[in-house]
């Protein structure tokens, strides 16, 4: 692995990224960069390209212009320093596999003869208070505690950029909290960078710092005041959009010049 450059390097940057799949443009113009400690939100709809551009940055899909460094670096030579939790795995309840367990296998060693640094693997239990069930079945565990087990197995990798796919789907209300406070604490007290990608950005608010706002392929990435704007979504749609607020949330109405009704966007929840 290459040594990474100078701290003044973004954690992440992402420039003029282009991404054509089948002869279609799934990502056009992409730039954004992300610092270290940050929680960033990749939001957008079904097809609006946010796996084609997590699997980029995870080094999984060629693109064909632009580029996504990390620690200054190609991504290509530091994907190390990158932790992944997909967007839902199955757990067979009767799976003899231990919450530990699981964790471990984030840090298999090199040699087969070699044992995975304990101290590593309790870090990695405590940073996502999962202590209490380590000695547990995964597939016996709850929702939320197997999504914060599944942190946990990419934690052990002592990534530098943690990426989440979709990790708030199918939580309830509160296991959805305690978990957007997690990522919370692991980027702004810790240090590791998260980004996560979602289809509604309002659970995420409370500690979020950047956004990436993806519609068809292009995006507009900034601090949420930044770019939840009529003006900066207007230019996105390509057609007029009503940004309004209500109990502390955030609902994108765009207009949908097809139909002449205003209809609700991914981050429009009651």
């Amino acid at each position: 692995m290459s040594t990474p450059s100078a701290t003044s390097d973004p954690l992440l940057a992402v420039s003029a990224l282009e991404v054509r799949l089948g002869g279609r443009q799934v990502l056009q113009d992409i730039s954004f960069s992300l610092q270290a400690g940050t929680v960033a939100a990749l939001i957008g709809e079904n097809g609006a390209g946010k796996t084609t551009l997590l699997r980029s940055i995870l080094g999984m899909q060629s693109w064909h212009q632009g580029s996504i460094r990390v620690l200054g670096q190609p991504v290509q030579e530091q994907l190390g320093a990158l932790g992944y939790v997909p967007q839902k795995i199955s757990f067979d309840p009767y799976l003899p596999l231990r919450t530990r367990d699981l964790v471990a296998l984030g840090r298999m060693p090199r040699r087969w003869w070699q044992r995975p640094d304990a101290r590593i693997l309790r870090d990695a239990l405590a940073a996502v208070q999962a202590e209490s069930f380590a000695e547990q079945r995964v597939g016996m565990l709850s929702g939320g505690q197997q999504q914060r087990a599944v942190i946990a197995h990419a934690l052990a990798r002592q990534p530098r950029l943690l990426l989440l796919d979709e990790p708030l789907a199918n939580l309830d209300f509160a296991s959805a909290s305690r978990l957007v406070q997690l990522l919370g604490s692991l980027a702004h007290q810790q240090g590791i960078s998260v980004l996560v990608t979602a289809h509604d950005m309002n659970p995420l608010l409370p500690v979020l710092d950047q956004l990436i706002y993806l519609v068809g392929g292009r995006a507009a990435a900034g601090t949420v005041d930044e770019v939840v704007r009529s003006d900066v979504l207007n230019r996105l749609y390509g057609y007029p959009v009503e940004v309004l607020q209500h109990r502390g949330r955030l609902l994108v109405l765009p207009e949908d010049p097809r139909q002449g009704l205003e209809i609700p966007c991914h981050v429009h929840h009651d």
